[in-house]
């Protein structure tokens, strides 16, 4: 495709209606609607984002402020996210499996007076959560369905415990509060039914240095920090990324490309698909993460996104048929065989599965980015790729290493600090404006970036999903059994754990068992489960440990395992246990 006509910088809210004329009556989005699908046309589309818009600017959103939506993937979700953003205002996604804690303290930490809300379990943790939500004035439930919140409240009373029945009020305070999908529609179109003109005014008044969305992203240590992006850092990192990829792209309202787009839309990788889509006219059939092998082969998408373990998984399940023409049939009936533009993100995809595919005759995009940087910084390109690196700089980014290897990044996509966090802004930025990105480079001969190592205790899961191993094994401090947790999982589609025990405690828990029967292993591994499901419970399921091990010898300052003030040297512990840490994946 020519990407000229695509490059302009603009709100995202703009991209949709400024293409209205042309795609009024085409497809933008498909979902399921029982044993059959639903088909949403652009103008459908754009009137959901235009009564959104005017149903918050009606009720006094200003430019600038945070409206979180905390909900998995809809076509309301998109349409909650750009109404928020034609009014001037910034959304702040929360991801569906956050818990009631994780919840309330983005949607207080980013100051958000509106919340838009799905499904009747993430209304009832906003519920359970309300008594920290003072400054919320009002939610609007995305699903129309959910209208037993009265009954909900009257479940909780009967069977609640004392402390759930303490916040009873609050949440009945709360549902007061609430407003549907239909009647944000209805008072929505009922305004531009009085005032025409309003939306285009709110439009024109957009400008690309106005906040567009805030998202939070994993610290090393204790709560997540709120990264405020500009509509000029997405739309400069958009305008760059199609300049990269244009040529494996159909032409827009031409060859409109089909995509099946299932990744979260509350991460930045997954709303960057949508808004491509806006921009490039795709034809986006939603769905969920576990119906993406199912849906492939009769969507027949010829653009798919995904974190490496869809990719890996496509190439094992193709090789096992057998090799060469056999293999690429298998393959395309897997896939519908139409796939155009690969592109995989969120963590780093083995070279050999990139090579697999290009035996095929498909090129894997791959990158690298952070959300600090909207979120790209580099990509290989169809042109220019090296399996053994994340590409060149984009068009716009200048990248360049540190004394100690640490890439740094400038260009018009870097964000300028984090929301309510000077401390954290100042260490992530550099006096004159460039990104730390905690991650050492290295350049090949021929100008590819190369990620060799990760200065920050970041996890990257197989998924794509974030975690800091340091919020989980801080959980394990208080309990007097287990002197050392270490979280281990980078890479993996889960994670596990080492566990290692406190001898004085140990030998007095031993004391009082009753092991009469012999098995005072049984009776520990018991105990230690109990343990680790009492954190496990106060984690998102991403984040939670799925199997661990007793490990030994004890990890002390002087075999280098611990610094003198007894925080864990990560990278000395997994060299020394990483055989113990690969055998719970066995």
């Amino acid at each position: 495709m020519d990407p000229a006509p695509y490059l302009e910088l603009k709100p995202a809210p703009r991209i949709v209606f400024d293409s209205l004329p042309a795609r009024a009556d085409k497809t933008r989005f498909v979902i399921p609607a029982g044993d059959d699908v639903r088909r949403i046309n652009w103008q459908e589309y754009a009137d959901g984002i235009r009564d959104v818009a005017l149903h918050l600017n009606d009720a006094g959103l200003q430019r600038g402020e945070r409206v979180a939506i905390y909900a998995p993937n809809s076509v309301q979700w998109i349409t909650a996210a750009l109404g928020v953003q034609a009014a001037g205002g910034a959304m702040v996604p929360i991801y569906a499996h956050s818990t009631a804690e994780q919840a309330a303290y983005v949607i207080e930490h980013c100051d958000a007076r509106f919340v838009f809300v799905a499904t009747a379990p993430l209304v009832g943790r906003l519920l359970a959560a309300w008594p920290r939500l003072g400054g919320v004035e009002r939610i609007f439930l995305m699903d129309d369905g959910i209208q037993q919140v009265p009954s909900m409240l009257t479940d909780l009373a009967l069977e609640a415990d004392d402390a759930t029945k303490a916040i009873l009020p609050a949440a009945k305070e709360a549902s007061d509060r609430m407003r549907n999908w239909s009647q944000l529609r209805v008072f929505g179109a009922m305004r531009h039914a009085v005032s025409p003109l309003t939306l285009q005014t709110l439009l024109d008044d957009l400008g690309l240095d106005d906040l567009a969305l805030m998202l939070y992203t994993s610290g090393t240590s204790g709560q997540p920090k709120g990264v405020p992006l500009t509509h000029r850092n997405v739309a400069a990192n958009g305008s760059d990324w199609l300049r990269c990829n244009a040529p494996l792209l159909g032409e827009p309202d031409e060859d409109p490309d089909v995509d099946l787009l299932w990744l979260p839309m509350s991460h930045i990788f997954g709303f960057g698909e949508a808004c491509l889509g806006n921009t490039l006219g795709f034809e986006s059939w939603l769905c969920e993460p576990l119906e993406v092998f199912a849906k492939l082969p009769s969507v027949r998408p010829t653009v798919f996104m995904s974190v490496p373990t869809l990719f890996e998984k496509l190439a094992t399940a193709s090789q096992s048929a057998g090799e060469g023409e056999v293999a690429r049939q298998r393959l395309d009936a897997m896939t519908g065989g139409r796939f155009r533009f690969l592109l995989s993100g969120g963590a780093g995809l083995d070279p050999a599965i990139k090579r697999w595919f290009h035996d095929q005759g498909l090129l894997i995009i791959e990158g690298y980015g952070l959300t600090e940087a909207a979120p790209t910084l580099t990509l290989n390109r169809p042109d220019a790729f090296r399996f053994d690196s994340v590409g060149k700089p984009l068009p716009s980014v200048t990248i360049k290493l540190a004394d100690d290897g640490e890439i740094l990044a400038s260009g018009p996509n870097i964000f300028s600090g984090y929301h309510k966090d000077p401390a954290a802004s100042a260490e992530a930025l550099t006096e004159d404006g460039w990104l730390r990105t905690g991650d050492i480079g290295q350049w090949t001969e021929d100008g590819f970036l190369r990620i060799v190592d990760r200065k920050k205790d970041i996890l990257v899961l197989a998924s794509g999903k974030n975690v800091p191993p340091a919020n989980i094994e801080q959980r394990f401090a208080a309990d007097d059994l287990i002197a050392q947790a270490v979280v281990y999982g980078d890479g993996k589609r889960y994670l596990v754990a080492g566990l290692w025990l406190e001898a004085t405690a140990f030998a007095a828990w031993c004391a009082v068992q009753d092991a009469s029967n012999g098995d005072l292993a049984g009776l520990l591994q018991a105990e230690l489960n109990k343990r680790v499901e009492r954190v496990n419970a106060g984690l998102a399921r991403h984040e939670t440990i799925k199997r661990f091990a007793i490990m030994t010898p004890e990890l002390t300052i002087d075999g280098g395992h611990l610094t003198a003030t007894m925080k864990v040297r990560r990278k000395q512990v997994v060299a020394e246990f990483g055989h113990q840490f690969e055998a719970l994946y066995a």
